[in-house]
């Protein structure tokens, strides 16, 4: 199975905070996962923890590599950069990730993600989607000290819905 590009500073197990959810469904496939995760517009429709998403620089409604965007989640205002777009095809993975932003940098209050996903074509009929997460700074402590633990229960949520959302436009 295809693993996340990390970028330095952001690896597992060396920030305050992380989550890694996955699921493995069959009837799907890479392909119709992905223009839901790929369109951040289309998030709030499936995933009540994301709104207010907007795009700079005229760029957008699809996320692209380098594409500056905002949404919020979890109750933190985040500005965002798309660092890795790459749709699937066959025989590899789709993968999308970006790092994003929420207050001043330096500032105690100042929270960095590193949010990673990958979609892939299992035989059989199947498809994987992982999505991982490591964050940075003294929100992502108190989330990481929170039970149950929001990002993991958030981030499975937005799995369920993505899913959801991928087997409607299909008809299932």
């Amino acid at each position: 199975m295809k693993h996340i590009h990390w970028p330095e500073g952001f690896e597992p197990g060396f920030t305050e905070n992380f989550a890694s959810n996955e699921v493995i469904v069959a009837g799907l496939g890479a392909a119709q996962i992905w223009p839901f995760l790929a369109n951040p517009e289309q998030w709030p429709s499936y995933y009540a923890n994301s709104s207010n998403v907007r795009f700079y620089g005229g760029s957008g409604p699809c996320l692209a590599n380098g594409v500056a965007f905002y949404f919020e989640t979890f109750g933190f205002p985040v500005e965002a950069r798309c660092k890795e777009f790459q749709p699937p095809t066959e025989g590899a993975p789709g993968r999308l990730a970006w790092h994003g932003w929420s207050g001043t940098e330096g500032a105690e209050d100042r929270l960095d993600v590193h949010h990673a996903w990958l979609v892939e074509d299992l035989p059989g009929g199947r498809v994987r989607v992982l999505t991982q997460e490591t964050q940075k700074g003294l929100p992502a402590q108190a989330l990481a000290n929170t039970e149950p633990n929001p990002m993991i229960n958030g981030h499975q949520d937005w799995l369920d819905g993505l899913v959801l959302a991928a087997r409607s436009s299909t008809g299932q």
